[in-house]
């Protein structure tokens, strides 16, 4: 998994757009928006250890990209420039970097796709606005196989004559479908996209705790999964089979990693602090993902819930 403080970017001058992206969610946006975003010249690609930006080079159809030196040089020349990092500290590094390039930022316009706390969305929009740049934040649902597909539920929120300039990167491009909040503060695409994360979360821990029993009480994991591909087809289902076959545990890298999760968690804690309600669902989960956390480090899944469940219940981790 690419380090925090990885950047890759990608331009388009066709479109005099500009793409900053990170880890496992580069990987997927990235060949969605030269197959179907109606490039008409190469993407520009940069990434701070240059042998990561060939590699991504390598794997975009022939002559539909350059490698850039400096995200600077790759920031001057774009219009629209997406970033989608894996934490706050670094997307606010990034901006900082790039306000302080010396690099005239006045009408381009930022949309940033990362999962962060709607306060840190906020501050880049006033960071943005002080430097008369356009801010969008678009945070996204999908596991890496929706997004590969171009099946991404893209979230936007800012100003409206901004939000139309990001529309046709997302629904038939990055997603299958959005939730436009034209006109609303940039902070409230972040607040539904943390809160939405807890219902993922809680969705793992309901099928860990049902596996888990299923097991014990003799109904079996196979009777169970039965039901839920009969009740619950989708999301439910798919992650009931990673959990059956032992994915949570098997993988190299991660889906959606337990620190980032953890990271969510935080964030969604400390919203509920903030308005005066307790998730407390949300807290018992995380206690599993510090036990998943300790059994397998950052190269613990969110799925590894399951693992954190049977240890409980007297099991082992992996099944």
């Amino acid at each position: 998994m690419i380090r925090r403080r990885s950047v890759d970017v990608i331009i388009d001058h066709g479109m005099s757009s500009q793409v900053l992206l990170r880890g496992k969610e580069n990987a997927v946006i990235r060949p969605n928006l030269v197959e179907k975003g109606q490039l008409t010249h190469p993407l520009i690609i940069f990434n701070r250890t240059i042998q990561r930006a060939m590699d991504l080079q390598a794997a975009l159809p022939a002559s539909k990209s350059i490698v850039a030196g400096s995200i600077p040089a790759a920031v001057s020349d774009a219009d629209i420039i997406f970033t989608c990092l894996g934490d706050d500290a670094a997307i606010t590094e990034t901006v900082e970097t790039i306000c302080k390039s010396g690099v005239g930022l006045r009408d381009k316009l930022f949309v940033d796709c990362s999962t962060v706390h709607p306060n840190t969305t906020n501050q880049l929009a006033t960071t943005f606005s002080s430097h008369r740049a356009d801010f969008v934040a678009c945070p996204v649902f999908g596991a890496p196989a929706m997004a590969d597909a171009g099946q991404l539920i893209c979230v936007l929120a800012g100003p409206g004559h901004s939000v139309k300039k990001v529309l046709p990167f997302c629904k038939g491009v990055m997603g299958r479908a959005n939730i436009d909040y034209s006109d609303q503060p940039c902070g409230r695409a972040t607040l539904l996209k943390v809160i939405g994360n807890t219902f993922i979360l809680n969705m793992v821990e309901t099928l860990s705790e049902g596996h888990t029993i299923a097991e014990k009480s003799g109904l079996g994991n196979d009777n169970l999964h039965q039901f839920i591909e009969t009740m619950f087809p989708g999301p439910y289902t798919a992650y009931s089979g990673r959990m059956m076959r032992g994915d949570y545990y098997t993988r190299k890298e991660p889906l959606f990693g337990v620190d980032l999760a953890r990271k969510d968690v935080k964030h969604a804690l400390d919203l509920a602090k903030g308005s005066g309600t307790r998730m407390k669902a949300v807290e018992i989960a995380d206690e599993h993902l510090a036990d998943v956390q300790t059994h397998m480090g950052s190269k613990g899944d969110i799925a590894g819930i399951y693992g954190a469940v049977r240890q409980i219940s007297g099991l082992r981790f992996e099944n």
